[in-house]
């Protein structure tokens, strides 16, 4: 039996029970609807009207998926009661969504309908307003694109305080301009979504590679055929442990029942993908196919010591989480603990390596052979990008430098190495930089929700020119906002 016959709706209204967490328990998710919806923006702009001119503002929310510290003393407005699903239209295959909604709220509403966003990033706690402002990418980009391009239309809370609505047809320069605007231009409080149609499960094919060129190769043709060996791919990304052990993930959306793998008990997903040769298979319901890198935070996790087959017997199955691993990284922001730990054992301090980067296959194997020379850390993620902008545009994100009808590989890395590792005098963030001018060089560039050390000049070269402060002086004019070089470079 299929999601889609398993719901049970009346009026809109979801009532059979929606697992969230890892699957443990139970809650209502049902739409809050559009008159909760009107008094929830309300407040948020009564908040804002509320701070004195020239006082900066920003969300006051608790959490965040951002990388990058920040300053400043900018007043936070009201976010109570944006967090919801405000309805969904089965039939038409859409969702209004608050912007502070996260993935895992919008997943467990939708799949009952046999439904999800065209894209869902890896982490349970990214909500629709920072992945469309921001970064948000996973394995149905090489044929969805980005979160950003299945918005139909959003509402913006402007620096005018002012409440905008943005579409193809409506304020389309905002529209176009706010992705990658890293909250720069303004806040979501709504977003109008397409979803797609999703199957019960999801069939894996974990084929490996000995080296990243046949990889890249493989990788290249899988994106434009979207099959693979006679077979059907829905979903696309990869994992490189080393220049001679890498592979790709071929997902193929199948109703078909059959045994599912749990990776919430001994073993860890990432580490399943690993065989001698050839290709490995597996299933995995499509909940937890969705949700298969936020068990272990990919794989960031280890660092926690819950890969340990002990320590993971012993940790709360419903901890394996990303939002758990956050309040842990918390507090070691805050107590110096991993330092303390390198300073305790002679060693020097270590440079947080958390990164995105994208570049055209043709350069892949360079940057990764370039990568795992010069450094220790492994595995990195593989994730293929395609716009699906076919409007003709040539740079119809203009904020966000993918251009359309190319394929781009994100790449991602998220550990740390040694302060001296690029030698004694060096400057903060040594290896951070170099990665920028390497990755500039093959011509591609990265996400901006870590740490970043680009110039003025090298910022404006690669995210959108002049653009940024051009939307800036409309949709901002008193800069009640940090602007998008300030936050995301400076760090305000």
């Amino acid at each position: 039996m299929s999601l889609k016959d398993k719901a049970v709706t009346v009026a809109g209204r979801i009532t059979d029970a929606v697992r969230i967490g890892n699957g443990l328990d139970q809650r209502d998710l049902a739409p809050v609807g559009w008159y909760a919806h009107g008094r929830a923006v309300q407040r948020l702009q009564d908040s804002f009207h509320a701070v004195p001119p020239g006082q900066r503002v920003r969300l006051a929310k608790k959490t965040s998926n951002l990388f990058r510290g920040r300053s400043g003393d900018a007043v936070g407005l009201d976010v109570s009661g944006l967090h919801g699903v405000i309805a969904v239209d089965p039939v038409a295959r859409t969702a209004d969504v608050q912007g502070m909604c996260t993935y895992e709220d919008l997943v467990d509403v939708l799949l009952p309908y046999g439904l999800a966003p065209t894209v869902v990033p890896q982490l349970k706690t990214i909500t629709l307003g920072g992945a469309v402002t921001g970064m948000g990418v996973e394995s149905t980009s090489f044929r969805n694109g980005l979160p950003h391009e299945a918005v139909l239309e959003m509402d913006v809370l402007t620096g005018t305080g002012d409440v905008l609505t943005c579409s193809p047809t409506q304020n389309v320069d905002l529209y176009r301009g706010f992705p990658n605007s890293y909250g720069s231009l303004g806040y979501t409080v709504r977003l109008k979504v397409r979803c797609e149609e999703v199957s019960s499960y999801v069939d894996l094919r974990h084929v490996r590679f000995d080296d990243v060129q046949s990889l890249t190769d493989t990788l290249d043709r899988v994106v434009v055929d979207r099959e693979y060996d006679g077979e059907r791919v829905d979903y696309l990304d990869g994992v490189v442990f080393s220049l001679t052990e890498s592979y790709l993930v071929l997902g193929r959306a199948t109703d078909e029942p059959g045994p599912t793998s749990d990776y919430t008990r001994e073993r860890s997903y990432y580490r399943s993908l690993q065989h001698p040769s050839g290709v490995l298979r597996d299933k995995l319901t499509v909940r937890d196919y969705l949700w298969r890198w936020d068990v272990d935070w990919f794989w960031c996790n280890r660092a926690f010591g819950t890969q340990d087959p002990t320590i993971r017997t012993l940790w709360p199955r419903d901890l394996l989480r990303s939002s758990f691993y956050w309040k842990i990284i918390g507090w070691d922001r805050r107590f110096d603990i991993a330092d303390r730990i390198e300073a305790y054992n002679g060693r020097p301090a270590r440079e947080r390596v958390v990164q995105d980067i994208e570049v055209t296959p043709d350069n892949l194997p360079e940057f990764l052979t370039w990568f795992f020379t010069h450094c220790e850390i492994e595995p990195v993620w593989l994730c293929p990008i395609r716009l699906a902008d076919d409007s003709g545009e040539h740079t119809p994100w203009p904020l966000y430098p993918l251009s359309p009808g190319d394929t781009w590989v994100n790449v991602g890395f998220w550990s740390s190495v040694p302060v001296d590792l690029m030698g004694e005098d060096t400057p903060p963030g040594a290896f951070n930089r170099e990665i920028e001018r390497v990755v500039s060089d093959l011509g591609g560039h990265k996400s901006l929700y870590s740490e970043a050390f680009y110039t003025e000049e090298q910022f404006a070269a690669l995210y959108g020119g002049d653009r940024p402060a051009r939307l800036k002086a409309v949709f901002d004019p008193d800069g009640r906002f940090p602007g998008l070089y300030e936050k995301t470079v400076r760090g305000v």
